[in-house]
């Protein structure tokens, strides 16, 4: 059980897929996020990249290492990314209207991300169960949530900011000082 927590504590801090592996930079950087709606965004992605990374680590267990086909590993995770995501947009119009609008374009960007995509393939090479793949989803996708808060809150500083330190270029700055910040989380496994 300490095993899985570690996993999910590291893949939200220590190895941020935003920050770490920058899988994941359009919804951090677009300026339409703010605060408030960034926990259906964070929830969505949250569940999909969940099911993804253990659907990806049941693909790769049953099908693909038994039967050599690892060089299919990445179009097997493509054709799952997009079934699960269309899935998820099905489930998200049949149950909930009120995130129904946040959410739903969001998802068929996240579709063709590369954040999830990136995670699946991450699970093939660092996980060993069913549960440290479902950690892993777990932990990638609050780490996810996490940076696209702090960095929604942020850009609310940055729009006041003088006109010379606007725009894309003091975004990734700020970004990479972040990671920084992030980087002192390293430690917490060892």
């Amino acid at each position: 059980m300490g095993d899985v927590l570690l996993i999910a504590v590291a893949a939200a801090t220590a190895n941020n897929l935003v920050l770490v592996y920058l899988l994941g930079l359009g919804p951090v950087l677009d300026s339409s996020y703010r605060p408030g709606r960034v926990a259906g965004l964070t929830l969505a992605i949250t569940l999909l990249l969940m099911l993804t990374t253990s659907l990806a680590h049941l693909l790769d267990r049953w099908v693909l290492v038994p039967y050599h086909l690892e060089y299919l590993r990445i179009i097997g995770y493509l054709v799952l990314v997009g079934a699960v995501a269309s899935l998820a947009d099905q489930v998200l119009r049949w149950t909930s209207e009120r995130l129904h609008p946040e959410t739903r374009p969001a998802l068929r960007l996240v579709a063709i991300h590369s954040a999830v995509l990136g995670v699946a393939l991450l699970t093939s090479g660092t996980t060993a169960s069913l549960a440290g793949a479902l950690a892993l989803g777990l932990g990638a996708g609050l780490g996810f949530g996490l940076v696209l808060l702090v960095f929604a809150g942020l850009e609310t500083r940055l729009e006041q900011a003088p006109a010379s330190l606007r725009g894309p270029a003091i975004a990734l700055v700020t970004l990479g000082m972040m990671s920084l910040a992030f980087l002192g989380f390293s430690g917490i496994g060892t």
